[in-house]
Order: structure tokens, then sequence, then C-alpha cells
């Protein structure tokens, strides 16, 4: 029996072929883009390519993320906060605390000893400490995002960044560069910042070993280091950390096509906390950060192309 998981995030769109025996045989990471009912089709082709097997072989498929109702040709939906959870104590076992960094949501999972969600916490409306912070940083600073890491971790004496809003990064590092700070510096003064609003969420559910990190953002190796020191303890990241939502919807698919109803009543019941967890989330024109006049400003610039700030690179940067 083969089964599928999509999970149309808000900036890439995973999908993953599993087998009966919870092994993954395909794969597939694109854009989400503009049209997502394209995205979840798409991805979905792609990785049934890559498992070498045809798209009429697959019995069940579980879309998730925020598109989770665009993937039209699933047979159900469950929610990103189930399929992380559900993922990660699939790769590590003894999880019992998720953090999942996205390209504009952070969330702190807490679960049980089968995957289960035990409680949750998030930030959504407001993109504050999340992937998109690291974008708005590398645009900024007109450096590739996986450079960031390299660098961040060259810094000698790491700059404190007050706001942990997008809208304001660039003028922020902009500010801190005209100083005289280095580069390195300023990037691990941004790395900090995430994950200081990342522990913060974290706490709200209570941290407890093993701690599964998931999500784009595992692949900046300098937020995994810093995590972990704040932290005082071991992340466990995976190479499939980027698919862990997609393979929590296999997971899922797998139990729906097996048994019928398995982990139903869970997706239903996270799913009524995340739409009302969305629901009460504040949008940006009511953030204290977030002045009505700044607020306008700010929009204003976003709307123009960003001033770009020429940076040499860093020898042993350039060597990697």
């Amino acid at each position: 029996m083969l089964v599928g998981g999509v999970d149309v995030g808000s900036t890439q769109t995973k999908a993953v072929i599993m087998d009966g025996q919870r092994r993954v045989l395909g794969r597939s990471l694109i854009d989400t883009g503009g049209i997502i009912t394209a995205a979840a089709e798409n991805a979905f082709q792609l990785a049934v390519a890559d498992a070498g097997v045809e798209r009429s072989d697959v019995a069940y498929v579980v879309g998730t993320g925020y598109g989770r109702y665009k993937v039209t040709f699933g047979d159900t939906q469950v929610t990103e906060i189930s399929c992380h959870a559900r993922g990660g104590q699939y790769l590590f076992p003894k999880t019992r605390t998720v953090l999942d960094i996205g390209g504009q949501d952070t969330k702190a999972i807490k679960i049980g000893s089968e995957g289960q969600v035990l409680d949750f916490c998030m930030n959504d409306k407001c993109a504050a400490g999340t992937g998109r912070f690291l974008g708005a940083a590398a645009m900024a600073l007109d450096i590739p995002l996986g450079e960031l890491g390299p660098l961040a971790l060259l810094a000698k004496n790491a700059v404190k960044i007050t706001t942990t809003c997008t809208v304001f990064a660039e003028t922020e590092i902009i500010n801190w560069l005209a100083r005289g700070k280095k580069v390195e510096d300023v990037l691990m003064g941004v790395h900090q910042a995430i994950a200081t609003r990342s522990i913060s969420l974290l706490r709200r559910v209570g941290v407890e070993d093993e701690v599964t990190f998931t999500g784009g953002v595992t692949r900046n190796n300098a937020m995994v280091k810093i995590l972990e020191e704040m932290l005082e303890t071991h992340l466990n990241v995976s190479e499939e950390a980027h698919y862990m939502g997609a393979i929590g919807a296999s997971l899922f698919a797998l139990e729906k096509a097996q048994s019928g109803a398995a982990g139903a009543v869970e997706a239903i019941t996270v799913g009524a906390k995340l739409d009302s967890t969305r629901a009460l989330v504040s949008d940006c024109e009511v953030c204290p950060e977030l002045p009505d006049r700044r607020f306008n400003e700010a929009q204003e610039r976003l709307g123009k192309p960003p001033q770009l700030i020429q940076v040499a690179r860093m020898p042993e940067v350039a060597k990697r």
C-alpha cells in the first residue's frame, strides 16, 4: 500500500510518498507561489515520480499546512500541528517537544509518547522571529540565504537587535552597519533575536527532552547552535526536517487507509484550537511595535525595491 502527504506552506510546498512499512519512497520540495492548488498538484506529481510509482498506486492522500484545503485531490486534511508532532515522533521516538520555524510562523508543540499533541503555542499573523526575518536580513545585506548561518558564526561581538518585526528588519540592520558594526556581528544578533522569540514560545508549553527541531530553518547551522546553547540541550535535527509536515501527513494517511478513522479525533480537536488561535492573534496594525504612522511608512517602503548594501564576502565563507 502506498500513501501520500502534501504540506502546503506559506513559502514552500513539500510532498512525500510512503509505503505500508512507513518507508519514505519519494519526496519533493517546490516554491508555493501564488497558485496554491497548482503547487500542491505539482509537488505531489514530483514526489510520485521520485518514488518511481504511478499516481494511481497511491491509495490515500492527506493535505496539511496553510493550504491544506487547497489539496483538492486529497482524501482529507490534518493540521500542520498534528503532522509535525507525528513526524517528529516517527523520526525521533523519544521526542516530547517540537519546535518548527517556518517561513511565516513558529510553532512550539508538546507531544505524548505516541506523537499525540498535548499542547501547542504559535505566532501566526505576525512573522516576527520566523524564517521570513532571516529572508529580510539576506535581502537587506544582499547575501544568499544559505550563507547567513556560516557568516553569523564568525561573530565576535554580537549586536542586540531590539525588534523582531520583519517590517523593520532592513532599517535596523542598515542602522547597525552605518554605526560601523561588522556584518557577522549584526547577523548573530538577528539569529539570537529569532532564537529568543522561539524559546519564549517553547517555555509556554514547557520544554521537555527530547526536543526535535523541524522546518526549513533547520538548514541554518547558526540557528541550531544558538538554540542548543540557549536551551542547554541537544536538538534532534534530521535531514528530513524540511519534510516533517509531509511525513506526518503520510503517517496519518497510512493510518486512515488501514483503519479508516485513526487519528481523526485528535486532528479535529487540534484543528479547532488552531483556528481559534489564529482568530485571536492580532494583526500588525495593532502590534505595539507598529504605531499606525510607522506601519504605513514601513508598508510604503516595502512596496519599493529594497535598499541593498554591498558587503564584501569574508574569506572564510568564500572558501566554503
